[in-house]
């Protein structure tokens, strides 16, 4: 008997100690709000309850946010930019140039090896294209030969990133050229006139030549004469200049964030159409045939209509150079990839075709007996530098900004890619200073935009580049050609020149064998891709990218205005709860009904958050409240009448029973709010709306889960009520504490909305 004493006398003293915890941690939680209301503190405290059951509770403080005076900030800021030192001074130097903080650190034994012999290699590989790529842009190949050597020493100068090979890109070769084409038209020239060869001095003016227009050109006050190559390259080099303002602009003012817009599946859609419209434009010269260069809208479509026409017109000599000379670069290509690890280096096979072509075109005099077309004269040395024509600017303004978004984007991820590769790191600002000073600076000397190229760029890695030494040797191969070597290349065939190109797209053909896989992993990417690739190579470049862009913002909203919705269901012996249709075995909560809406609720998918609501829900609570007004008014006539018996026949006594449908099996809605991120005004009267709807239902709203920011928007909203009295009930750090509540509650929270 003692012994029971005993522990009915511990039990007792247990259930008053507990009693007076619970006691003193609510009235620390009142005291707590109280004081918030009257300004006495000014941290508030978000208290919740554990559970309802047990003596736990826990209060939740906010950290206190120092308020941050934006203007003394910005003060701050601009005098310190302001602010001249000698050290500063030599810091920004050293940041502008970052050559100055790694070439004195240059490790000669180590790294000169692998330097030199990925420098050669990218310069043999550079010549042959730079001379295929000027039949993209529409321009003389002695243009992309400066194009590759300046380009070359200018990022050695700017650019952080160790690997990439920074150059003349096919993309950007070909949206030079679509403006070239279009100015050169509107100015009057013909494009399917062969031009003459230039002059064996490299002068650009041959307005004495045969088939060229004479176009009048300002240049440093005096009125000249310019003709159809010295307009072209004017074109040309303003528009390289404007794209390269555009770069140094965004890096002022920090504007690299554009670079996020372009998602994976629009970089690849658009180079993938871009590559069909590449390929198009190089079929007249693998067969021979003159047909005219289309211009605007839907230029693949045309030119392969022409194609066709003309299709008897082919130069048999051109046709069967060009299927020996694809034949041979696949092949090459293809054993390359396949033993490339057994290869130090890869085969220079493009100069190996350029060299024994130009020997078989100049010994068998393949122009003169066949017809075939040839590059013509490559003059020697370099043309004075000359300004770009302000005029020209005026005209391609615009053309230049997707030329140097585009620019910018394959450059700064590629020197992303390959710093996370080989684990150092890149500064996307000084990228952008980098790429847009390597199209400024060489406008002046006759060169045109630039890009860092993936293919060139994989090339220097498994040469051994350990820095951007190799540009500069690159850059010496290139000179080497300029200087002396350029002439002999006289005899070379476009169509040589054309498979080259050609085969180069590989890589970005064989997207195509990629969508169903990609279309496997995530079907709106695919959707992304196929739209940017059409729109490409159906529309225009420019357009394509557009295209893109807007599509993929569009298919992030609409994933956002209809998110996956979901009832949750218990997980047998668990506090956590899931998806009752993607799993099985969950428990259903008795009365309670829990509901996840994945997305930011804000003002464009209100309506879809409540339609999802009232669906799996089954109870719209307007659409019940209605009836429920209407049947009570129905109640009241028959009363007046003085029918005892209600509308349903039954008597007064049973009517309250009606008034509660059948389908209500629910007293408490959780609505989890994991997956919202924010709130705007719209989302807060909605769950606002909701809370007053489904009270006078006798329904309880309760939320879980809200991130601080969704807190501080219904505070301000005013969910919680004038004085947040009814916070800690209405509000739980997990979706277990608000069922637990629900499950012990009898009626819905009494508290103003």
């Amino acid at each position: 008997m003692q012994i029971d004493q005993c522990l009915v006398e511990d039990f007792h003293s247990f259930q008053h100690a507990k009693n007076e915890l619970v006691h003193s941690c609510q009235k620390a939680i009142q005291e707590h709000i109280n004081e918030v209301n009257t300004g006495k503190m000014e941290r508030p405290l978000e208290a919740t309850k554990m559970e309802n059951n047990t003596s736990s509770c826990f209060l939740m403080e906010r950290k206190t946010h120092v308020k941050i005076n934006r203007k003394e900030v910005m003060l701050a800021k601009l005098r310190k930019s302001c602010s001249c030192t000698p050290q500063k001074l030599k810091n920004f130097l050293m940041d502008f140039f970052p050559v100055l903080r790694w070439l004195p650190k240059y490790r000669c034994k180590e790294y000169i090896w692998g330097d030199v012999m990925s420098g050669l290699v990218i310069g043999i590989i550079l010549v042959p294209q730079a001379i295929a790529y000027s039949l993209l842009a529409g321009l003389k190949p002695i243009y992309s030969l400066y194009t590759s050597f300046f380009a070359n020493i200018i990022y050695f100068l700017m650019g952080t990133s160790r690997h990439v090979s920074v150059g003349i890109f096919s993309l950007i070769s070909l949206m030079v050229g679509q403006v070239v084409d279009r100015e050169l038209l509107l100015a009057g020239f013909d494009l399917n006139d062969d031009a003459t060869p230039a002059l064996g001095d490299g002068s650009l003016q041959n307005d004495n030549l045969p088939n060229t227009t004479a176009f009048n050109l300002t240049i440093a006050g005096i009125n000249a004469e310019c003709g159809k190559e010295c307009y072209a390259i004017g074109i040309a080099t303003a528009l390289t200049f404007m794209a390269g303002v555009y770069q140094v602009l965004m890096g002022i003012f920090r504007l690299g964030f554009v670079s996020m817009y372009l998602s994976e599946s629009v970089l690849d859609g658009f180079a993938t159409g871009a590559s069909l419209t590449i390929l198009t434009a190089q079929v007249k010269y693998l067969i021979g045939i003159k047909i005219p260069r289309s211009q605007g809208h839907g230029m693949l479509v045309i030119t392969w209509i022409n194609i066709f026409r003309n299709i008897s017109q082919a130069n048999l000599c051109d046709v069967i150079t060009s299927a020996i000379c694809i034949v041979v670069l696949v092949t090459a290509k293809e054993l390359g990839d396949r033993y490339k690890h057994k290869l130090k280096f890869p085969l220079p096979t493009e100069l190996v075709v350029i060299v024994v072509a130009t020997l078989v075109s100049h010994y068998g005099k393949l122009n003169e007996v066949y017809a075939s077309s040839v590059s013509g004269a490559i003059p020697t040395g370099f043309i004075p530098p000359k300004v770009p024509e302000f005029n020209l600017m005026l005209r391609v303004a615009l053309d230049a900004l997707p030329l140097a978004i585009v620019s910018f984007v394959f450059t700064v991820s590629l020197s992303e890619m390959f710093a996370k590769k080989y684990a150092y790191t890149i500064r996307a600002n000084q990228e952008m200073f980098a790429v847009g000073f390597c199209n400024i600076i060489p406008s002046f000397f006759h060169s045109f935009a630039t890009s860092a190229a993936l293919a060139k760029t994989l090339v220097k890695t498994s040469t051994g580049c350990q820095t951007q030494i190799s540009g500069v040797i690159s850059a010496m191969v290139v000179l080497l050609v300029l200087l002396f070597l350029a002439p002999l290349f006289y005899s070379l065939q476009k169509c040589v020149l054309a498979c080259i190109i050609i085969v180069s797209l590989r890589g970005a053909l064989r997207k195509f064998r990629d969508v169903p896989a990609r279309y496997q992993v995530n079907k709106v990417d695919t959707l992304v891709w196929v739209v940017t690739m059409s729109a490409s190579a159906l529309v225009s470049t420019e357009i394509g990218l557009l295209v893109g862009i807007v599509f993929s913002m569009l298919c992030i909203i609409v994933r956002t205005q209809r998110p996956r919705t979901a009832l949750l269901g218990q997980i047998q012996d668990t506090s956590f709860y899931e998806d009752d249709l993607e799993y099985e075995n969950l428990s259903t909560v008795p009365k309670v009904k829990i509901f996840r809406f994945e997305a930011p609720l804000y003002y464009a998918n209100r309506n879809y958050f409540l339609k999802s609501l009232y669906r799996l829900t089954n109870l719209d609570p307007n659409l019940e409240a209605a009836r429920r007004k209407k049947y009570e008014k129905k109640e009241k006539q028959h009363l007046k009448k003085g029918n005892h018996r209600t509308a349903n026949g039954l008597g007064i006594g049973e009517t309250t029973l009606q008034l509660v449908p059948k389908q209500i099996d629910f007293q408490a809605l959780v609505v989890d709010c994991s997956s919202i991120s924010f709130l705007d005004t719209t989302g807060v009267n909605t769950l606002k709306e909701i809370l007053k709807d489904y009270k006078n239902l006798n329904i309880s709203v309760l939320l879980a889960c809200c991130n601080p920011s969704v807190i501080d928007s219904l505070k301000r909203g005013g969910y919680f009520g004038k004085d947040f009295g009814c916070m800690q009930e209405m509000l739980f750090y997990s979706i277990h504490n608000a069922v637990l509540f629900a499950k012990d509650q009898k009626l819905p929270v009494d508290c103003s909305v």
